[in-house]
């Protein structure tokens, strides 16, 4: 065991990143409960369930995305712009299935370009999708909404779903959940999903034996902003409202940590949904926890730079960036 380096027994699933990110956030609970008012108290344990469940559900989009060696910026401006649109139209008058299928509509286009940009016009993603959800936020709230927040018009259906609860579990959490599962099933069991995985791991192998690469691109950023409208009415159903200055907050950057302290590699073709339930309960315990000791806004996100930084290190030696990287370019 001596002779084994540390990518290589982490490798080996011994000590395996998954493994290590479930103990820290077990001992972080733990330590939270104890040391902790009101940390263990169910109305709390329900706050942070609800939480990880919209952060986790975005981190799925993000997941897929960066499987495939990719990244999605735009991800958060979707989420929040598109439900706001959609809550706008609802107040406006419209019905609910011509704003539902008009949002929606918006919601693929926008992805098809994400997907276009970085698979056709080889744009590197960091920089198309930073570029298209700085678009999407401003036209949306320029032009199509009037307000930072828009409220959900009273008895409509996201209202009520904000209020489920099975066995006194939120709604959202079972949403997540089974968000998790179909996408475990779509890249471990379906031929598209095993190309994320190919793309990832060797681009132009992946492209000499025949995989549509470019059309794979597209889905990927399709699907993430499928996810993000999907989060965005999620966040709504439990707020009742939708603020977009989310859009100027860190939640961006706790999607990215979530991904990569859950042990998704950067350099694409690894991780996979068990990835994303850990990294969400670990953050989501940790945000909770600095909450609970009234930490400053500006120290929290110091330390959740910090966390991501590391994360980031350890990522690269973890998953070192290969020829073929460097040829395509960063992500």
């Amino acid at each position: 065991m001596s002779g084994l380096s540390t990518a290589g027994v982490l490798s080996r699933g011994f000590w395996s990143q998954e493994r290590i990110v479930l103990g820290i956030a077990a001992l972080l609970f733990l330590i939270s409960a104890v040391t902790l008012p009101g940390f263990a108290d169910p109305a709390n344990l329900i706050s942070i369930v609800r939480s990880v469940s919209v952060l986790g559900l975005l981190a799925v989009g993000m997941a897929i995305v960066i499987i495939g060696r990719g990244i999605d910026l735009a991800a958060v401006a979707i989420m929040a712009m598109s439900a706001a649109w959609y809550l706008q139209m609802l107040n406006d008058g419209w019905s609910e299935g011509a704003a539902f299928g008009i949002a929606l509509l918006a919601v693929l286009a926008i992805g098809l370009v994400n997907g276009f940009l970085v698979a056709y016009a080889d744009v590197p993603a960091i920089f198309a999708t930073l570029a298209s959800g700085s678009f999407v936020f401003g036209y949306v709230r320029s032009q199509l909404i009037t307000q930072d927040a828009i409220a959900i018009p009273p008895g409509h259906w996201l209202e009520t779903l904000g209020g489920v609860r099975i066995l006194d579990i939120p709604a959202e959490v079972f949403i997540f959940g089974g968000a998790c599962f179909i996408a475990y099933l779509f890249l471990r069991y379906t031929k598209w999903g095993r190309y994320v995985y190919f793309m990832g791991d060797n681009l132009m192998a992946a492209r000499n034996i025949g995989i549509p690469v470019r059309p794979m691109n597209m889905l990927r950023y399709v699907i993430s902003a499928v996810i993000a409208f999907a989060a965005g009415l999620l966040t709504a159903s439990s707020l009742h409202s939708m603020n977009t200055r989310v859009v100027n907050s860190t939640l961006l950057y706790d999607i990215i940590l979530v991904v990569v302290i859950g042990g998704i590699g950067l350099s694409g073709g690894k991780g996979g949904m068990r990835n994303v339930i850990g990294g969400a309960i670990l953050i989501g315990i940790m945000l909770n926890a600095m909450t609970i000791i009234d930490i400053p806004n500006i120290y929290q996100n110091l330390i959740k730079s910090t966390v991501l930084l590391i994360a980031i290190i350890v990522d690269s030696i973890l998953n070192p960036r290969d020829e073929q990287t460097a040829q395509q370019g960063d992500i």
